[in-house]
């Protein structure tokens, strides 16, 4: 299948609905309930448009790269940051694709400094965090920090933490849909 704008929306939404109930690396939610609790997140804290789209998307990656399914399982990191973003380049803005590949990248940054990040990771998460590289050093930090959009990747990475409750009532991700066509570029 060719990706277009015609169809990014549809095969983006299509994934959620065909893959979204796959476990989420030892957490209480599914993918898509995470994802969608990162979007509901946003949308509380009075986040524009394309932060609630970067937030709903931000794992999207977990399913657009070649690495298996339990990669993370098997202490490989799958890199579904990148992969994220650049399936997401082209289709929407720089600042969306941005955040989604600089997500990984934030919690690196916040564990690196602000003291208590880490205790407020996930099991999972500090999992993760060790396969990604662990707490930036000081050149990553400048590096990181040097990136326009690194304040709202931050915002996202502040989100997905907090989406990971068990039982939490959200909207269905065709609902998202409307937001989702309107920020196509």
């Amino acid at each position: 299948m060719s990706l277009n704008k015609n169809n990014i929306v549809e095969f983006l939404l299509d994934i959620f609905e065909r893959r979204g109930a796959d476990s989420y690396l030892g957490e209480a939610v599914t993918m898509s309930e995470h994802m969608l609790q990162c979007a509901e997140c946003a949308a509380a804290d009075g986040a524009d448009s394309e932060l609630i789209a970067a937030a709903l998307l931000h794992d999207i990656g977990h399913y657009t790269n070649e690495f298996p399914d339990d990669a993370l399982e098997q202490g490989i990191d799958n890199h579904h940051d990148s992969a994220g973003g650049s399936i997401l380049a082209g289709f929407f803005s720089e600042r969306i694709s941005e955040c989604v590949r600089l997500h990984v990248l934030a919690k690196r940054y916040l564990c690196a400094v602000e003291a208590d990040y880490f205790a407020k990771l996930s099991p999972a998460s500090v999992h993760t965090l060790n396969l990604q590289g662990g707490p930036m050093s000081k050149a990553e930090i400048s590096e990181f920090t040097a990136n326009s959009y690194h304040q709202d990747a931050i915002r996202v990475r502040r989100w997905d933490e907090a989406g990971k409750t068990k039982g939490v009532i959200t909207r269905n991700i065709r609902d998202f849909e409307p937001l989702l066509q309107s920020l196509l570029v």
